[in-house]
């Protein structure tokens, strides 16, 4: 079975749990179809990836939109993979690629939605008339896909509820995953000390990009109400518009008026110092508005951090409440109210050591047990048989 693999990110630039999802999925299928990933073109990667192909958008776009260059790109992916059995894409940056090459070669074309576009309508924020490009093309790759791959049931539901000409046969649940080999307690705090953070001190982690779905301002005005001896540790980069960006400047500012150690790290940060902060955060902190699955609560529970997150989406179906850590209910009709009830539950599970190491314990123990990268890729690949089999 020839896979082609049609993803945005893939390493090394990746920086949201979409293109985690690839990676680790890429490294598994492997051993069960021939593999081929195509991707974006990257100035990080100067030396050639076997079995990885990049595309980059046309010269004539420099300037453009981003939706329109991110078409250019699904063209130029599109192009090469006429050799392939199926195409598997990865968000609405690959979707068209892989609809372009059901038409074009007569393949089956399964997609995995990590998100969809009806559901976050700040993007045009981000994106302008972009947006309405971008659903164009979500939309019509997923109504003509022969599989659709939801990261969770509350992901599928979503799916049907988005767009209810899509057949509920046609979208399987397949899980997230997550390398618990990799992902696992690291007693080193070498992180912590380049960062500044405190390790006589509790501290709240937050891992993600600066984007309205992460609902990192509403973390940032619940920590007012956090316990004065808590330190707040950010790893939160990539901000999707300069006014989201200001928003958080601002938050972070106005927080260290009335607080110290609230420790603000930009860049993205090497996995093992990650793995670190993660190993020795008190609580992690997933405030997200809006989250399919959420890899991140994976890769924090792997590394036995209990997690206290919105309870949106698909993350019940990772975060178990009062057992891997605390879950929010999140109304956006009334902020105030989840801020409020997001301070009370990291304030508890710190407060609360003996549990929070309970708690952490069943993460890792769930994480280990039910999320596997393995058991993904078969999962996967029983799809691809399905839809090859018909």
């Amino acid at each position: 079975m020839k896979v082609g693999l049609l993803t945005r990110e893939f390493p090394p630039d990746v920086y949201g749990g979409a293109g985690v999802h690839v990676e680790f999925l890429a490294r598994e299928l492997r051993a069960l179809a021939d593999v081929s990933v195509h991707c974006w073109a990257s100035q990080k990667a100067t030396e050639p990836q076997p079995g990885v192909q990049r595309h980059a958008a046309a010269e004539a776009l420099a300037g453009a939109n981003e939706a329109l260059r991110s078409l250019s790109v699904d063209l130029a992916m599109a192009a090469a993979v006429a050799d392939r059995d199926l195409v598997h894409s990865h968000t609405w940056y690959a979707n068209m690629a892989g609809h372009i090459a059901k038409l074009l070669y007569g393949i089956p074309h399964v997609m995995t939605a990590h998100s969809l576009e009806p559901l976050r309508p700040w993007k045009a924020e981000q994106l302008g008339g972009g947006y309405t490009l971008s659903s164009w093309a979500e939309r019509t790759a997923i109504e003509a896909a022969d599989a659709v791959i939801a990261v969770s049931n509350g992901m599928r539901a979503d799916i049907l509820s988005c767009y209810p000409g899509l057949e509920p046969q046609r979208v399987h649940v397949v899980h997230n995953g997550i390398d618990t080999a990799l992902y696992r307690p690291d007693p080193d705090k070498a992180a912590l000390a380049k960062h500044g953070v405190n390790p006589e001190r509790p501290y709240v982690l937050f891992v993600g990009r600066i984007t309205r779905q992460k609902g990192v301002p509403h973390l940032l005005r619940a920590a007012r109400a956090l316990d004065p001896a808590t330190q707040l540790v950010l790893c939160a980069g990539a901000p999707d518009t300069p006014a989201i960006d200001q928003e958080f400047r601002e938050l972070v500012e106005e927080l260290r008026q009335s607080r110290d150690a609230v420790l603000w790290i930009p860049e993205m940060l090497p996995r093992p110092e990650v793995i670190q902060l993660l190993s020795h955060a008190a609580v992690f902190a997933c405030p997200s508005v809006y989250e399919p699955l959420g890899i991140v609560n994976l890769e924090a529970m792997a590394c036995g951090a209990p997690v206290v997150a919105s309870a949106v989406g698909g993350i019940p179906e990772v975060v178990q409440d009062w057992v891997t850590g605390l879950l929010v209910p999140y109304d956006e009709k009334d902020p105030a109210a989840f801020e409020a009830a997001l301070a009370e539950a990291l304030n508890g599970v710190i407060a609360d050591r003996n549990a929070a190491t309970r708690m952490g314990e069943a993460g890792r123990e769930r994480a280990v047990r039910e999320f596997g990268w393995d058991a993904i890729a078969r999962r996967t690949v029983a799809v691809y048989e399905e839809i090859l089999g018909k």
